[in-house]
């Protein structure tokens, strides 16, 4: 536990007080440089987590990684598509808020992370069960509250999640933050199907291709790569295997009943929404204005700039300023 603690320039406790808007140097102003730019150059440098795997009720596992301080509160961290809890990203936000008096739990969705996971299923927007299992595991760890935080798939599942069990939500969980989050699945989809957004699709269904070939040596009744190649887009992709393993009619029934646009006004907590107007992996409707859509606790942020999962910081304390903006946000949920 030490070895979170001793990590050099601490965030300050109040450090909500000076984050006010992001404006990044001038070469930043671009929203496909922002969303490579970390992915490439960025390092965070975090002690090792502590390990955990968790069966879930169909006998499949979730890898997980605890940062533990004996804090009373924790944070949990779902990744993005194709991520996994050791992105940049994900330990650049767990060592913000292990700065901040936070424990953090950053978990894998089913096949990323390193390990193939057993069942036919995979992972996808809408698996609110996995997330469920998740925080039930660890609210039996004694915490007085809990919050999440999610970037790009994993802000859609985290909001989802929050409106689907608005009713029945444990009262520790005070809040979650967000960024880059394609709440309309079918818009983003869309707007990845663009020529001009070729390279990230490429990049995506390059990952995807050994996982389903895997799947399929496993599972050869269920599961064909022939003709993998003429997959080009996120349509043809859940179409063939997203929907029919997930028990979806098709791509269009899955990103509807999973964007968590249509949930956020049933959400019962505080909620923030962070998509810079750069992203070049969001349609216009995921940045909803309208308080109908909206409800009363989610708030959009809109920064000009920032990219997809980037908001990139020079500062000399290794922060980026989404995880500036995540601290402040959720020390104000605990206020």
């Amino acid at each position: 536990m030490s070895g979170y603690a001793s990590e050099p320039h601490p965030i300050p406790v109040g450090i909500g007080d000076r984050v006010k808007h992001y404006r990044p140097p001038r070469w930043l102003r671009n929203g496909h440089v922002q969303s490579v730019w970390p992915t490439l150059f960025r390092r965070v440098n975090l002690a090792e987590p502590e390990q955990e795997i968790v069966r879930t009720a169909d006998d499949d596992e979730l890898y997980l990684d605890w940062y533990r301080q004996g804090n009373n509160r924790l944070a949990i961290i779902c990744h993005g598509l194709e991520g996994n809890s050791r992105r940049p990203y994900v330990r650049g936000l767990a060592r913000a808020l292990l700065r901040t008096g936070w424990d953090v739990l950053a978990w894998n969705f089913r096949s990323c992370g390193g390990v193939m996971n057993q069942q036919p299923r995979f992972y996808h927007s809408g698996a609110t069960g996995d997330l469920d299992r998740v925080i039930g595991h660890a609210l039996k760890q004694d915490y007085r509250a809990l919050t999440l935080s999610g970037f790009s798939m994993g802000g859609n599942l985290s909001l989802l999640y929050l409106g689907q069990k608005s009713s029945s939500l444990d009262s520790r969980i005070r809040g979650a933050v967000t960024f880059s989050v394609p709440c309309d699945l079918a818009g983003s989809a869309g707007m990845l199907a663009l020529p001009s957004r070729r390279i990230y699709m490429q990049r995506f269904l390059k990952d995807l291709y050994p996982k389903m070939a895997e799947k399929a040596l496993r599972f050869p009744d269920l599961i064909d790569v022939s003709g993998f190649d003429s997959i080009h887009n996120f349509h043809d992709f859940d179409d063939r295997y997203t929907a029919p393993l997930h028990g979806f009619r098709d791509a269009q029934d899955y990103w509807a009943q999973c964007s968590a646009l249509g949930h956020l006004k049933d959400v019962q907590v505080p909620a923030l929404i962070v998509n810079a107007l750069d992203d070049p992996f969001l349609s216009r409707a995921c940045y909803p204005e309208d308080r109908d859509i909206l409800g009363h606790y989610v708030t959009l942020e809109s920064p000009k700039w920032g990219g997809h999962v980037g908001f990139v910081e020079h500062a000399r304390d290794g922060y980026y300023w989404s995880e500036r903006r995540a601290v402040a946000f959720m020390d104000s949920v605990m206020r």
